[in-house]
C-alpha cells in the first residue's frame, strides 16, 4: 500500500514540475528602487509582485534581473530582455520601447512633524521656508522652476535617512519626496516613536505615471503588451491592485529581520 502512495506522490510532483517547465518563461531587466523594486525585499517588492502576478495569470513566470538603471534599459532595448520596469513616459523613448498602461502612480508629497502643522495650496505658501532636498533631484518642472526663484531655502542632502533626521531634529521645515518611498525610508531606519511623529500633507505637489516597457526589437511584444495591459483593467477592476498597495502601506513587503530583536 504504501508503494502506491509513494508512487501517487511521485507521479503528482512529476507534473507540477512538468507544468511549471512548460510555462514560457519572460526576462524583465530592472533597476534598483525601493519600495517598489528591491532585491532585498519580499517579492522583490511590490512592483514586481505585482507584474509576476499579472504575467503568472497569463500562463508565464517571471525572473527579474537587477541592473544599473542605465543597463536596464540598453539591454532590454537591444532585446536581451522581455521587458523593463519600471519607466516615466518620455518621448525618445518610444524609438525602443513600447509602453504599457500606467502601471504605477508616484505621488510626490511634502513631509513634516505632526508638531508644525501644515497646510499650502500653491507654492507660493510655501515662501519662508527651509527645505530637505535630494542631491541632484528633480522635483519636476513646477516645482523645480519654484526652487530656481529662491523663495524657498533647499538643504540638499545624500539619502532619505539624513532628510528625516533634520525634519526630527527641525532643522528644516518640509521634505518632499515620493509617498511611499518616504515611508518606507522611514520603516527602514527610524524607531516606531519616531516614525508616529512624522505625517505627509495629501495634497501632492507632483503626480507621475511609471510603466513597464517592451522592446520594439521582439516580435511578440505587441501581443504580450495587448495581453499584459487587459489584465491589469481587470485587477485594476476588482480592486486586487490597489490590494497590493495597502500591503505596501501596511510593510508586508519588508524583509523578516535576521535576527531576534536584542
Amino acid at each position: 500500500m504504501k508503494w502506491k502512495i509513494l508512487f501517487g506522490a511521485a507521479c503528482l510532483l512529476l507534473g507540477i514540475c512538468v507544468h511549471a517547465s512548460e510555462q514560457p518563461e519572460l526576462k524583465i531587466s530592472v533597476g534598483d528602487w525601493p519600495p517598489y523594486l528591491s532585491s532585498d525585499l519580499k517579492h522583490n517588492g511590490v512592483i514586481a509582485h505585482l507584474i509576476s502576478d499579472l504575467l503568472a495569470d497569463e500562463g508565464y513566470r517571471v525572473t527579474f534581473q537587477f541592473l544599473p538603471w542605465p543597463r536596464a534599459y540598453s539591454a532590454a532595448a537591444a532585446g536581451r530582455f522581455d521587458a523593463s520596469a519600471v519607466w516615466m513616459h518620455k518621448t525618445e523613448r518610444e524609438a525602443d520601447f513600447l509602453f504599457s498602461a500606467p502601471l504605477l502612480n508616484e505621488e510626490f508629497v511634502f513631509f513634516h512633524l505632526k508638531s508644525l502643522p501644515f497646510d499650502w495650496n500653491t507654492f507660493d505658501d510655501l515662501t519662508g521656508m527651509k527645505l530637505g532636498g535630494g542631491l541632484k533631484y528633480s522635483y519636476g518642472p513646477d516645482f523645480d522652476a519654484f526652487l530656481a526663484e529662491s523663495k524657498v531655502r533647499m538643504e540638499r542632502v545624500s539619502s532619505d535617512q539624513q532628510n528625516f533626521e533634520k525634519l526630527l531634529k527641525e532643522r528644516v521645515v518640509l521634505y518632499p519626496q515620493e509617498m511611499n518611498v518616504g515611508y518606507a525610508a522611514l520603516r527602514s531606519h527610524f524607531s516606531p516613536e519616531d516614525q508616529a511623529k512624522i505625517t505627509h500633507h495629501p495634497k501632492p505637489l507632483l503626480v507621475n505615471l511609471s510603466y513597464l516597457m517592451l522592446p520594439k526589437s521582439l516580435e511578440g511584444s505587441p501581443a504580450l503588451l495587448d495581453r499584459f495591459n487587459k489584465r491589469l483593467q481587470r485587477y485594476r477592476d476588482s480592486g486586487r491592485y490597489q490590494r497590493y498597495f495597502e500591503d505596501l502601506q501596511q510593510g508586508k513587503y519588508q524583509p523578516e529581520p535576521s535576527d531576534p530583536p536584542k
